[in-house]
């Protein structure tokens, strides 16, 4: 069986902090830099692209626009166009939507 590794450690501000996979709620990109929000109301800026983070992040990480990854654990629902995790409110692109809804479609009951 493999290990699933449930955290991970990211470079901010000149330390090394420790994220569990599950306290993401969404990642923005911004060019060269991604800001993390966690759980808590808290943010971290990173310096990684949006492109070489998705491809290091758990299955339940997806693309869902050109400048955000959300983690579909968090997600609380989903309206028209829109996630809403928390008080934030993300588009879901046109480009994105199908891949999307047919990974969501796996998690229906």
């Amino acid at each position: 069986m493999t290990y699933q590794q449930n955290f991970t450690f990211i470079k901010t501000d000149k330390k090394l902090i420790k994220l569990n996979f599950d306290d993401i709620l969404f990642v923005k990109g911004l060019g060269n830099y991604v800001e993390i929000f966690v759980k808590n109301n808290k943010k971290y800026v990173y310096y990684k692209t949006l492109k070489d983070l998705i491809d290091k992040l758990p299955d339940e990480f997806m693309r869902v626009h050109n400048s955000n990854i959300v983690n579909l654990k968090n997600v609380e629902y989903i309206e028209d166009n829109h996630l809403i995790i928390g008080e934030h409110k993300i588009t879901i692109a046109k480009s994105y939507k199908d891949c999307l809804l047919s990974s969501i479609d796996k998690l229906l009951l």
